[in-house]
């Protein structure tokens, strides 16, 4: 499984942004969770959102994010999506995508430990100026 991110950039406060993640493998896109998480120089990868296999029907959200910060996925192009508005510095992170197979009992909040998760991307950079 390769993932590859993509849309981070140079924003400011209150601005919007959507990041795009790649998925590549023999393997299913749909059979997989997928994940954003974000991290800081100095600080723990921390999770952002993330998005049920299938036809990713069910979502979730860090607190930080709740309400500003969308996930969703388009198994038809074998891509996710974190749509981010109302852009704040404390945002600024480089941002991972990842992925992790789908697992019954794994939903909410125990979907949320970076240590999950099987495979990562590159992470795309993403500032928000004040």
């Amino acid at each position: 499984v390769q993932l590859q991110a993509s849309g981070g950039g140079l924003v400011q406060t209150g601005d919007s942004l959507r990041l795009s993640c790649a998925y590549a493998s023999g393997r299913t896109f749909s059979d997989y969770r997928m994940g954003w998480f974000r991290q800081v120089p100095g600080k723990a990868r921390e999770f952002v959102a993330t998005i049920s296999g299938g036809s990713g029907s069910t979502t979730y959200y860090a607190d930080s994010v709740k309400g500003r910060f969308t996930i969703s996925r388009d198994n038809a192009k074998n891509e996710v999506y974190l749509q981010m508005s109302s852009l704040k510095p404390e945002d600024t992170a480089v941002y991972y995508c990842a992925a992790r197979r789908r697992v019954p009992h794994i939903v909410g909040v125990t979907a949320t430990p970076p240590n999950g998760y099987d495979y990562w991307g590159q992470g795309t950079l993403v500032t928000v100026s004040s």
